[in-house]
């Protein structure tokens, strides 16, 4: 699938936006298009919520229509984007509803709770000639384009893995904040929301980017090694490897019942140096042999900005569907593999004062994986459950 070209004749600025989810993480959203309706690209033109935003929610963004029907709002509204931040498993059906009405997206991640709901997301957002862009926030980052020149440019020697660490903490109560939190399946229907394929998925779709191996068939190989310490469906703490078709490796490492919680990172691993990208940050550290060490913050293009610019005057797009194909390979081998294992009770202990669980030593692992692209079975975690491979002839 290529980009779709925008439709001929003018976009008049500020575009009108319809969001969908317009609470938890969507107040994020409605906070970025307050930002750009401040700078004349876009205008709330209506939220799609089960229950009405208040006025003081909607402080500053005037008075948009609000409904519960999705469809309806785009047709009464004239949107020419729609912003999709609802429960995973809604994300193919409403961006297909956009879509046909020919409403270009951007699609909240992960863009679906498995790959044959992704392709039919993505396969019907191509026949409608929409763009759409994926929320993965971290791939606007100018840091990713000058990471790939100095990979380019053979700046670390050859390239012998990339890791991937993300060591976060998440109380009890963030798992009773929707009815699908934590659930690999609900009424029969997958979600998938695991530290993984959600929370931490900015580690496993940057790092695949970083690979080089950000498409579908970039993937020949993915190992899970799924586990959780909560009381939940999905898995709190969990590691994936990648062998890409060039030979490469990806491991990524998560938790989210971190001793000492820190800021993700993924970090590219050459035979002359290594590179190490806060990707919530923008911030990279380059070490490489020859050289002194060399840290610098980079700026970050806004991915509804960049949609808004893509209609506009043609940019280019920055996480098409098809970009983020090898990470929906791993959300499916995820959603194929067996349930995540509960951590033995001696293994992790309740922080009463935070409410939330820990496991004992799981942030030096999470390191060490990252450094080693190691998994946690063979890095000696007495929990681990022995390797359990998903390949690319289940697709």
């Amino acid at each position: 699938m290529t980009t779709a070209t925008p439709p001929k004749g003018s976009h008049a600025l500020p575009l009108p936006v319809v969001l969908a989810g317009a609470r938890g993480h969507g107040r994020w959203h409605l906070a970025n298009i307050r930002r750009l309706a401040d700078k004349g690209i876009v205008r709330l033109a209506g939220v799609c919520e089960l229950t009405p935003l208040t006025a003081e929610e909607l402080d500053g963004l005037g008075t948009p229509e609000q409904s519960a029907d999705f469809g309806a709002l785009l047709d009464s509204t004239g949107a020419a984007i729609a912003v999709i931040c609802t429960p995973i498993p809604t994300h193919t059906d409403l961006a297909l509803t956009a879509a046909e009405r020919g409403v270009h997206l951007l699609l909240e991640k992960p863009p679906a709770p498995s790959y044959a709901e992704f392709r039919r997301m993505a396969d019907g957002v191509a026949a409608a000639g929409v763009a759409c862009q994926i929320g993965f926030q971290s791939l606007g980052s100018h840091a990713v384009p000058a990471i790939r020149e100095l990979i380019a440019e053979g700046a670390l020697g050859e390239i012998t893995g990339v890791g991937g660490a993300g060591a976060w903490a998440r109380d009890e109560a963030y798992y009773r904040r929707a009815p699908w939190a934590g659930k690999r399946r609900m009424n029969g229907v997958d979600v998938i929301d695991g530290a993984l394929t959600n929370p931490l998925a900015h580690a496993v779709a940057t790092g695949l980017a970083l690979a080089g191996a950000a498409r579908a068939e970039d993937v020949t190989g993915i190992e899970t090694e799924l586990l959780r310490a909560n009381d939940i469906e999905s898995d709190d703490t969990s590691c994936v490897r990648v062998t890409t078709a060039g030979g490469g490796r990806v491991t990524v490492a998560a938790t989210l019942c971190a001793e000492h919680p820190g800021e993700p990172y993924v970090l590219v691993h050459g035979t002359r140096g290594r590179i190490t990208f806060w990707y919530k940050q923008d911030r990279v550290l380059v070490q490489r042999a020859g050289h002194g060490p060399e840290e610098i913050e980079y700026g970050r293009t806004d991915l509804l900005e960049n949609l808004v610019g893509h209609l506009v005057d043609g940019t280019d797009l920055l996480v098409t569907p098809d970009e983020t194909g090898a990470f929906m390979r791993v959300v499916e081998a995820i959603r194929q593999a067996p349930d995540p294992a509960p951590l033995p009770a001696e293994t992790w202990h309740l922080v009463p004062e935070e409410n939330r669980r820990v496991v004992a030593g799981i942030d030096g692992l999470v390191t060490s994986a990252a450094d080693t692209l190691a998994l946690y079975s063979e890095l000696g975690a007495p929990w681990a459950l022995p390797t359990a491979s998903a390949n690319e002839e289940s697709r």
